[in-house]
C-alpha cells in the first residue's frame, strides 16, 4: 500500500476541495430550508396565480372572490417588491443566509454573524438581483475578518471596556463590509448572474439543457451535490423564479426520479444485500428526500452512471417540453416537496418528468444489472483501488485496528456526512437500534457535519468517499468506513467490537495484551492449511480452495463453505494490499466446529472482482473473535516487508513464524 503522503492525487485533491467548498455553501443553506420552504409556500399560495386565487375562482367565480382574491394576492404580490414575497426574496433569505455563513466562520459565535448580516446587506442594496451568491460571500468574510480582527486586541483591552471596544468594533469594520458590498460585491454578483444566465437561455433556446446531467450526475455521486444544488442551482433558479414565477433549474440536480429508478431496478434485478437494501433506500430516497442513499449503489456498479445521466436528461427534457418548473428549491429532495414547490400550472409537467426519469433510469440500470447478474453484488465494497488514491489504509488496519489515541472501551459514536442533516441522521438511526438492541444504552451515537465534528469522539462511521475528511477533523478516533447507509455489515462489526470490549472490561475475556490463555498461532494455522501455490483462477475458485482446507481439517462443514460465497455476493472480502479474507456469514456459525484460518499464495496473482489479489486467508470463527483476528491479521499486512516476505517464504513453518503477530 501507498503511504498517505504519496497517495492523494491532484484529481482527488480536487474533489476533496470542492466538497469541502459544497460542505460550506450547504452549512449556509440548509438550516435556512425552513425560511426557503416559507417563501415557496407563501408564493404558492398568495400570487395572482397561486392556489388560493385557482382555488377562489373556481368555487365562487371572479366576479364573486374579487375581493377575497384581490385581498390575498396583494399580501401575496410578487416580482413588484410588494406583499411579502419580493421583501423576503430580496432581503430576508440573503440576510440569513449571510448571518449564518458569518457565524460559521467565527466558531459558531453570534458576533460573527452580526457581522456577517450587515456585510450581506451591502450587498443586497448594491444588486438588482436576489443576492444569494454575494451573501455566501459576504456573510463568511464578514465572520473570518471579524474574528480575525478580535485576535488582534484579544487580552489587551482594559478592564470595563470590553463591550464598548466590541460593539464599535463590530459596527465600524461592518459598516465597512457593508460599503465593500455595496460598490464590488453587488455589481460583481449582478454581472455573473446575468452571464450564468445569458448561458442557461443558451441552453434552453437551443435545447442543449439536458446536457447538463451528462456533468451534474457524476458530480452527484461523488458528493458534489451540495456544491452544485446549494452554489449553483438554487441562486440561479431563484433569480429566475422571481423574474418568471418558476424555474427549471430547482430540478435538474434535486428531480427524485433517478434515484427512485435505479433503486428500484436493484430491488428487482440486484442480488445480496444490495437487493435487500433497496427497497427501503427507495422509500427513503424519494420519500425522505436523501438522495445520498443511492450513491453507494452505483459506486458500487460504476456503469449504472449511465442509467442516472440518462433518467436525469429525461427529466430536464420533460420539464422543457410542458414548461414547467419549481416555485423554489425543493429541500430535502423529496417528491412531497417537489410538489409543494410546484406552480399549478406546473404539476403535470413535475409529475411526469419524475416518473419519466424514474422509467427510463430503471429500464437501462435493469438491462445492466441483468448482464451483470453473475458480477459482485458488494454493496460493502472492495476498497483497494480508493486506498491507493486517498492515502488510506485498508479496513483491516484502519476500520479495524483503529488509532484511537486515548484508549478505553468506545462510549461515543457519531455518523458523519457532508451537510450532516440526511444520510447521517438515517445511518445513525439504524446504528443506534442495532447498538441499542446489543445491550448498550449507555453508548452514544449522534449525526454531524463533517466540518463540525470535533475531536472528541471514540469512534466515526462515514461513507468511504468522506473518512478522509473525517479523519482530518478526529485524528484520534477509530474510523469505520460504510458503502451502504442502510444495512452495512460494518454496523454488526461495532457491535461486536462493542460487545469484546464490554467483556474485555468486565474480565469475561482476556485483553489483547494478556498472553495467558491466548489462541496460539498454531491452533488458528496449522501447517496443513497453509498452501504456497494455489491452482484457483478466480475469486469463487479461490474461495472454494480456501475453505475445503478448513472442511479437510475439522475445523468446518461443508455449509460453510457456502455460506462463504454467499458473504462474498453480498459483501466483498477484499482488504486491500493483495489480501482477501473470505469467510462465512452470521449466521453460519453453527457450521463452524473450530476457529481456524486456511492461507493459501497465489504467486502469479488472482482477479478478485478486479482487484488484484496474492494472499487469500479463509477464516473461521468460533469464539467471537473476528474482529481481533482480522485486525491481527492487518497488522501484518500493513507491514511492505512482512508483506515481501510472505511472497518469497519458501515453507509452511516459514508462513507460521511470518505471521506470529497473529498469535494474541
Amino acid at each position: 500500500m501507498s503511504s498517505p503522503a504519496d497517495a492523494p492525487s491532484t484529481k482527488g485533491g480536487l474533489r476533496i476541495a470542492v466538497q469541502k467548498l459544497g460542505t460550506s455553501l450547504s452549512n449556509m443553506v440548509l438550516p435556512n430550508i425552513g425560511a426557503f420552504i416559507a417563501w415557496g409556500l407563501i408564493t404558492a399560495l398568495f400570487i395572482e396565480v397561486g392556489w388560493i386565487t385557482l382555488i377562489g375562482t373556481r368555487l365562487f367565480g371572479y366576479e364573486g372572490s374579487y375581493g377575497f382574491v384581490e385581498h390575498f394576492g396583494a399580501w401575496g404580490a410578487g416580482a413588484d417588491g410588494t406583499g411579502i414575497v419580493g421583501p423576503t426574496i430580496t432581503y430576508l433569505l440573503p440576510i440569513l443566509i449571510g448571518y449564518t455563513g458569518g457565524r460559521m466562520m467565527y466558531n459558531d459565535n453570534v458576533r460573527g454573524g452580526v457581522v456577517g448580516a450587515i456585510a450581506t446587506m451591502g450587498a443586497v442594496t448594491g444588486a438588482d438581483v436576489p443576492m444569494f451568491l454575494g451573501a455566501m460571500i459576504m456573510g463568511p468574510l464578514g465572520g473570518w475578518s471579524m474574528k480575525r480582527l478580535d485576535a488582534l486586541w484579544e487580552d489587551k483591552i482594559r478592564p470595563g471596556f470590553e463591550m464598548l471596544v466590541n460593539n464599535f468594533s463590530a459596527g465600524i469594520w461592518g459598516m465597512i463590509l457593508a460599503i465593500v458590498g455595496f460598490v464590488a460585491a453587488g455589481p460583481f454578483v449582478s454581472g455573473f448572474s446575468r452571464g450564468a444566465e445569458a448561458v442557461v437561455n443558451f441552453l434552453v433556446e437551443h435545447s442543449l439543457l439536458p446536457l447538463t446531467s451528462v456533468l451534474v450526475e457524476p458530480a452527484k455521486i461523488l458528493f458534489l451535490n451540495n456544491a452544485i444544488n446549494h452554489g449553483v442551482f438554487t441562486p440561479l433558479g431563484t433569480t429566475e423564479a422571481v423574474r418568471e414565477g418558476q424555474s427549471i433549474l430547482f430540478l435538474i440536480e434535486a428531480n427524485p426520479g433517478p434515484g427512485l429508478g435505479l433503486l428500484l431496478a436493484f430491488t428487482f434485478f440486484g442480488v445480496g444485500m444490495a437487493r435487500a437494501s433497496a427497497p427501503g433506500a427507495a422509500l427513503i430516497q424519494f420519500v425522505g428526500g436523501i438522495h445520498e442513499i443511492y450513491f453507494p449503489y452505483v459506486l458500487m456498479k460504476p456503469k449504472l452512471i449511465i442509467a442516472v445521466i440518462a433518467g436525469g436528461m429525461t427529466g430536464v427534457a420533460t420539464n422543457l417540453i410542458f414548461g414547467s418548473g419549481l416555485r423554489a428549491p425543493a429541500a430535502p429532495g423529496s417528491i412531497i416537496a417537489v410538489w409543494l414547490q410546484s406552480p399549478v400550472g406546473s404539476l403535470v409537467g413535475v409529475t411526469l418528468s419524475v416518473v419519466f426519469s424514474a422509467a427510463v433510469t430503471f429500464a437501462i440500470a435493469a438491462v445492466l444489472l441483468r448482464l451483470d447478474r453473475n458480477g459482485s453484488g458488494d454493496l460493502a465494497g472492495a476498497t483497494a483501488d480508493m486506498e491507493r488514491m486517498k492515502g488510506k489504509s485498508s479496513i483491516a488496519s484502519a476500520a479495524l485496528l483503529g488509532n484511537r489515541a486515548n484508549g478505553g472501551q468506545i462510549s461515543s459514536i457519531v455518523f458523519a456526512c457532508d451537510a450532516g442533516m440526511g444520510s447521517s441522521a438515517m445511518g445513525a438511526s439504524v446504528l443506534r437500534r442495532k447498538i441499542r438492541g446489543a445491550g448498550f444504552p449507555d453508548v452514544s451515537v449522534v449525526n454531524k457535519a463533517i466540518s463540525s465534528l470535533t475531536d472528541t469522539y471514540d469512534l466515526v462511521v462515514t461513507h468511504q468517499d468522506l473518512t478522509e475528511r473525517a479523519r482530518e477533523r478526529t485524528p484520534s478516533a477509530l474510523h469505520v468506513s460504510v458503502e451502504s447507509f442502510m444495512e452495512s455489515p460494518r454496523y454488526d462489526e461495532i457491535v461486536e467490537l462493542l460487545q469484546r470490549e464490554g467483556e474485555a472490561g468486565s474480565g469475561g475475556a482476556h485483553s489483547a495484551s494478556d498472553s495467558t490463555g491466548a489462541v496460539g498461532v498454531g491452533d488458528l494455522l496449522a501447517p496443513e492449511t497453509i498452501v504456497l501455490e494455489g491452482t484457483a483462477r478466480n475469486k469463487e475458485e479461490a474461495i472454494e480452495e480456501a475453505g475445503r482446507l478448513l472442511v479437510d481439517i475439522g475445523a468446518v462443514t461443508p455449509e460453510y463453505v457456502e455460506s462463504m460465497h454467499e458473504r462474498e455476493r453480498s459483501v466483498s472480502t477484499h482488504m486491500g494490499n493483495g489480501l482477501a479474507i473470505p469467510h462465512g456469514t452470521n449466521e453460519a456459525k453453527a457450521a463452524i466446529r473450530r476457529s481456524a484460518l486456511a492461507f493459501v499464495r497465489y504467486p502469479q496473482g488472482l482477479d478478485w472482482g478486479g482487484k488484484p489479489t496474492t494472499f487469500v486467508i479463509a477464516l473461521a470463527s468460533a469464539d467471537g473473535q473476528h474482529l481481533e483476528t482480522l485486525a491481527k491479521i492487518g497488522e501484518v499486512f500493513t507491514d511492505q516487508e512482512q508483506v515481501a516476505r510472505l511472497e518469497s517464504a519458501n515453507s509452511a513453518a516459514e508462513v507460521q513464524r511470518l505471521l506470529n503477530p497473529l498469535k494474541a
